[in-house]
This record gives C-alpha cells, structure tokens and sequence, in this order.
C-alpha cells in the first residue's frame, strides 16, 4: 500500500507560521474579516481577512488608472527598474514564499519553491523583455514615405488568478505588464488570499525601493462580486483571467459586451499518446510527475493517457506499481510526494467522477480512496488509474483531481482522432523514438494543443515560450515568446518626408 506521512500538525501552529512568515516578508497582517485564509494541509482556518467591498474595488481601478497617466511615459528600460528588484525580493525571500504558498495551496515544498523560481524566471525574461519591444519597419508603396508600426501601453491590465499557482500566475501577468508601461489589479483565487497579501507587499516595495509610485499594482480581494466588478469596468483595458471553462464563459460575454480585451487560460484536459516505439521507462516517469504531481491540481495535468495496444499492459503494471509508491501526506513532512486536494468539493467531483467512469465499463486500476487521520475537513487520496473501454463523456471532461484515464488503440491516426476529441486544447504529449510519428503529432494535423511535447509530460512548461491553449482553454497566451503583445496597443504610422502627396493604391483626388 502507498505510504502515508502523517505529521500531527495543528492548524494553530500553521497559523502562527503563516503570520511569522507575512512579518517576515513586510506584508502588513490583514485586517480581519468575513474571508477564510484556509489551509487543505488540516483543513483548518489560518486567519481572516476583510473582502474589498465594490467600493474598494472602484477605488482600486481608479488608483491604477491615474498611476497609469505617469506609468506609461516612463522608458520601458526604466520601468525594469521595479521588475529587477522585485526578482531581488523573491530571490531573497523565496523560502518563504515558498512555505506560504505550501500553507494555502498544499504543494509540497519542491513544487512550491518551483513555482517561486518561476516568478524569478519571468521577471529575468521581462527585464530583458524592456529592450525588445520591437515595432517593424515596412517599404511603402508611396515614394519619400515610410511605414512603421508602434507598440504603446494599453492601460490598466486586471488579472484573475486562480488557487493551483496562486503565485507564479500572477507574476506571468505583472511582470510583463508593467514592463509593457500597464498598471495592474489583482484579484486573487479567495481560497489563497495570504499569498496574494504577501506578493503584493513584496511588489509594493520594489517599486518605491525603485523609486516608482507603488499605486502601479492594487490588490482586491473577495468572492464573485469582486471578480465581476472588475471585469465589468469599462477602465480595465484588459482582463487577464485564469480558471475554470465556466468561469471563461462568464468573464468572456461581459468584457465583450464593453468592447474590452480578453486574455483566457482555462481548462485542460490534456493528453499523452504513448507508441509501441517509446522508451517506457522514460515515458512512466513523465506520466507520474504529470498526472499525480501537485494531486492532480494542474491546469496542465495529465488525465488521459492513450497507449499502443502493444505497450499499454507493460505500461499500466509500471505505472501501478509507481503509484502504489507514491507517498501520499502532509507536504511538511520529508519524502512526500502527493499532498492535500485543495477542499471538501474537490474531493467530492473526484469520486463522483471515479463512479460514473466504473459506471461506463471503466476498470479502477488503483488509487481514488480518501488517506485518512489528517481531519474531516482535509482531504487527502490516491491518485487513481482507471482503464476506460472508450473515451466517454466523464473523461472528455475536466476533473480537477489525480485521475488517469487509460485508452488503447490500434492505429497512430486513432490515437490522434482520440487525443483531440476533447473540448479543451492546453497542453499534450507524445511519448515515441519514431521521427515520423514525431513530426506528424507537431504538425498541423496532428495535437490540437497550444502546447504540444515530444517525450517530455504535459506540465512544467518553461516561461520562454508563451503558454496557452485552444478550444476551450481560450486561446490566450501568457509568459514567454511575444505574449507581451497581448499587454499593448499597436499603431501604424506613415511617414512622409517628401514634399509630394501621393495617395495609397494609386489614386488621384482632385
């Protein structure tokens, strides 16, 4: 049986850590209110904050659009200024960060501190970023002309982020946005409302260390009616939202409606295609971190696994035995591989979609039981593999939980049929030694996905290259490559230097 670490932490010693670790940081400790800070690792409430009212919330965006008249005249290279202290900060303080992040979101401290180096990462990328906002040059068709493009700030940029990477998300965002010469408003997943405390104080003070006004980034927190006020403000330029399909087609409508900009990261339901040709050993140890890492909690989680009939009984006996070594517990304690689903809800879809898989002719491999001895209110399981006869309606949907669906097939064309046959597109993987199959999985025919691996899992993307997908997942793109366009205007110039004035395509007036 998998071994499970059960460290006899109590929710107040949590508690006092977390409040050890937002002094330790500069955060000022929030006023108390009628918003939980949570913690899955007991179950237990950490502290409690006052939501934003909608009041706050005007006021907020009413802060970052006045900062923004300032903001945007400032020299990009200077405007680096803040991101290159802010990446001091974190290097810093990423410990604690790190600790905190693991206090409300339940990753083990190997992932935590990932996803801090993250932010560091992407702050390195946009300081280099702030020299590189290129506009193009173009030949006009007119004589003594010339024809460019510019890039200018766009204004106030929201971001919605959501519990899975309550830090890293955000930093994608902010970093760039504020190179790109924007102002943020940031409204955080309610469930990890201290991260965000903490990260906004660290923001705070690189910028008036850099000697730029702090009202550049706001800080609003709360349920729904926070979200929806934000998104529905005709001052937010952009609204950069991360979550859910259901949250994506709420938040979309209502920036359309205003003419606004949308930048959506939503569900994945992400796929792997493993190849008589794999090297099984490599590919085992991909699916495992992909499909059990951070419990299942992963925008880019692997859910569906679709293995040559060959290869997938092999396969499935390495994977069940990885699993039943996984150790599942408290991600305080050493050697803990698997922590806590995020709450009670989330535990609740996982079963609920473990029975209808088994319902529709799915055979339960392993996993999918609740650990006990850490409370009634936290939940900790084991990662599930199920062997599904077909791909049904349960998995072409998204459970935000460690289930792995296991699909067999027969031909290499099936097996992509199968991995696109799915709402959602983020991210997928093939696992093969075959060039052709390779190439062909890349190719236009071949992974839908924004995102799309050869021999690598579906998670842990780099912050070079911009990361998003389609369908479902929305089509956004955030991080790396030439995402920071996203967080712009665009203006075609004409110049002319000559004396004359000819008109485009040849026509004469008058």
């Amino acid at each position: 049986m998998t071994e499970v670490l059960g460290a006899k932490t109590t929710t107040q010693e949590l508690a006092d850590r977390a409040t050890a670790v937002l002094r330790g940081l500069g955060a000022q400790l929030p006023e108390p209110g009628a918003l939980p800070a949570r913690t899955p690792i007991t179950g237990g409430q950490l502290l409690t904050l006052r939501p934003s009212s909608l009041d706050d919330v005007d006021a907020a965006i009413g802060r970052a659009a006045t900062a923004f008249h300032a903001w945007r005249s400032v020299p990009a290279p200077v405007r680096a200024a803040v991101v290159r202290r802010l990446a001091q900060l974190l290097t810093a303080h990423k410990s604690d960060l790190a600790e905190l992040v693991t206090l409300e979101a339940g990753k083990i401290p190997a992932e935590a501190a990932g996803e801090v180096q993250e932010m560091i990462d992407i702050c390195e990328f946009a300081i280099g970023l702030s020299r590189q906002l290129y506009g193009q040059t173009m030949p006009s068709e007119r004589p003594g002309h010339r024809l460019m493009e510019t890039w200018h700030p766009l204004g106030v940029v929201g971001v919605i982020s959501a519990f899975n990477f309550p830090v890293a998300v955000w930093a994608w965002n902010t970093a760039i946005a504020l190179i790109c010469g924007d102002t943020v408003v940031w409204k955080p997943s309610e469930t990890t409302p201290l991260t965000a405390v903490a990260c906004h104080a660290l923001l705070r003070r690189a910028a008036s260390e850099a000697g730029a006004d702090p009202e550049v980034h706001q800080l609003i927190q709360g349920g729904s009616d926070v979200g929806s006020r934000l998104v529905e403000d005709e001052r937010v330029a952009l609204v950069s939202a991360t979550g859910s399909v259901r949250m994506g087609r709420l938040v979309a409508p209502r920036v359309a409606e205003r003419l606004g900009r949308c930048l959506l990261e939503l569900g994945g339901n992400n796929g792997a295609i493993v190849t008589p040709s794999a090297d099984l050993e490599l590919a085992a140890r991909a699916i495992v971190f992909a499909a059990a890492g951070t419990a299942g909690q992963r925008c880019t989680t692997l859910r569906r696994l679709i293995a040559h009939r060959d290869v997938v009984d092999p396969l499935v006996d390495r994977l069940e035995r990885a699993y039943r070594q996984l150790r599942v517990g408290n991600p305080l304690d050493d050697g803990v591989l698997v922590g806590p689903l995020i709450d009670g809800k989330a535990y609740t879809g996982m079963r609920a979609a473990l029975a209808k898989a088994v319902t529709d002719g799915g055979e339960l491999v392993c996993g999918g039981e609740r650990v006990e001895g850490f409370g009634d209110d936290a939940y900790y399981v084991r990662p599930a593999i199920v062997r599904m006869p077909a791909q049904t309606a349960v998995v072409r949907e998204e459970t935000f939980a460690p289930i792995l669906y296991v699909l067999a097939y027969d031909d290499f064309d099936r097996a992509i049929t199968l991995h696109n046959d799915v709402p959602q597109g983020l991210s997928s993987a093939v696992f093969t030694t075959d060039q052709r199959e390779a190439e062909r999985f890349l190719a236009a025919d071949g992974s839908d996905c924004g995102i799309a691996n050869v021999n690598i899992g579906t998670s842990g993307a780099e912050i070079g290259g911009a990361f998003g997908g389609e369908k479902q997942t929305g089509g956004g793109r955030e991080s790396g490559s030439d995402s920071w366009k996203a967080y712009m205007r665009r203006a075609t110039n004409t110049i002319n230097y000559s004396t004359e004035l000819p008109l485009a395509q040849g026509i004469k007036f008058g």
